[in-house]
């Protein structure tokens, strides 16, 4: 028998009192504790980026989606009096350093944000007040050392075993770290591709068992029953050989798909389709999009996944992505970095979102423009000041 090897016979020898001492009472706990489990893939960062964004669709196109429209919005410099043209911080953000631009220094700043929850900016010396260069450090190799009070002192960059130590307590500080909301962590950020983990696995699983399934013919489309008129059922050799033959050069291969089969005398076909467990899966991989589009924020239909109508329509559901989630994520990531360049010595002025070019939010701009310069009863000040504006114009 197969598992006889599993069964000691009755001319096997006992085991020694020895073997019997060393033997943990727990040993079979252990080695059958784990059978039938649910196996989750890792939690950190690296193994999260590997598994819900190099490997699953739904979570590319949702990091994508935000960090690309994140890194478009036109961005304006201002201060309290004035809004400028031009400004040394608009041009080091135009340009951060000399291998990329704008729109990918701050779309990596945004996509490292939204895959681990942490975003870390490098500032480079410069002549000038401000950064000569800004780099973006990945996030997975860098770790916060804290200090006596739990704040950082200094941060740790580690790449194949050597070390760089980045020197917190000066007046200067050379890391921006840029985090999100963590009810449970301290120092680190929560990411949304943590929250939508197990969904991120169990829309996985579910490509990976239909993937299995196309591959190893896991459910046959139907099978040949042989029916001997002397009542034996069983092919000989040749005529096994002829039929595998036949159906392999006749029936199998996309050229063949449809094509009739002709049947002998005692061969009979019965029909074999997919299970309602098997239908399932579909549905099951469906929520499991759903459930990573609004971990991200992103309203299904953006996504192109079936069965969500939450929106009336397209624009609507555009309009709710950027109010929701492009403008809160810049905004949060903007006013951090430009408090962290304010530190170097520069101008106190401040980089935020124009909301004014903005072609999604045109309508709902029309709509509060309208109504600010209908309001007879407020000041000029009072006006631009709700519109975002500085308090006075250039002319002044």
């Amino acid at each position: 028998m197969m598992f006889n090897f599993m069964r000691r016979g009755e001319g096997s020898p006992a085991p020694s009192a020895v073997t019997q001492t060393k033997a943990s009472a727990t040993g079979r706990v252990v080695a059958w504790g784990t059978s039938g489990r649910v196996k989750w893939s890792p939690r950190d960062a690296g193994s999260l980026t590997r598994a819900g964004f190099l490997a699953n669709p739904v979570g590319f196109r949702a990091v994508k989606l935000i960090a690309e429209a994140a890194a478009a919005l036109p961005l304006v410099c201002q201060d309290a009096e004035r809004r400028y043209d031009s400004h040394p911080l608009l041009s080091l953000v135009s340009r951060p350093n000399g291998a990329q631009g704008r729109a990918e220094f701050l779309e990596a700043v945004y996509g490292h944000f939204l895959l681990s929850g942490n975003a870390y900016v490098e500032a480079v010396p410069g002549a000038a007040a401000l950064p000569g260069e800004l780099h973006v450090l990945r996030p997975e190799r860098m770790s916060l050392v804290p200090g006596a009070d739990g704040w950082p002192v200094a941060y740790d960059y580690t790449v194949g075993g050597r070390s760089h130590r980045f020197d917190m307590r000066g007046a200067v500080k050379p890391i921006c770290h840029l985090k999100a909301f963590h009810p449970a962590d301290d120092h680190y950020g929560l990411s949304p591709m943590q929250a939508a983990a197990v969904a991120v696995d169990v829309h996985n699983a579910a490509s990976a068992w239909s993937k299995a399934l196309l591959d190893n013919a896991a459910r046959p489309s139907g099978a040949i029953v042989y029916k001997g008129v002397d009542g034996q059922g069983t092919l000989s050799a040749d005529q096994y050989d002829r039929l595998v033959g036949e159906i392999e050069a006749n029936h199998q291969g996309a050229r063949n798909a449809g094509r009739p089969m002709l049947l002998e005398g005692g061969l009979d076909w019965k029909q074999m389709g997919f299970s309602p467990s098997d239908m399932e899966f579909q549905k099951t991989k469906e929520a499991a999009a759903r459930e990573i589009a609004i971990a991200f924020g992103i309203p299904p239909m953006l996504l192109g996944i079936p069965g969500d109508a939450t929106y009336a329509n397209y624009q609507e559901a555009n309009r709710a992505f950027y109010r929701l989630t492009v403008l809160p994520l810049a905004s949060k990531v903007m006013a951090d970095v430009s408090h962290w360049l304010a530190g170097f010595g520069a101008d106190m002025v401040e980089m935020k979102v124009d909301l004014d070019q903005i072609p999604a939010l045109a309508v709902e701009r029309d709509q509060q423009w309208a109504r600010v310069g209908a309001a007879d009863f407020l000041t000029t000040a009072e006006k631009r000041r709700l519109l975002g504006l500085p308090a006075v114009t250039d002319d002044a």
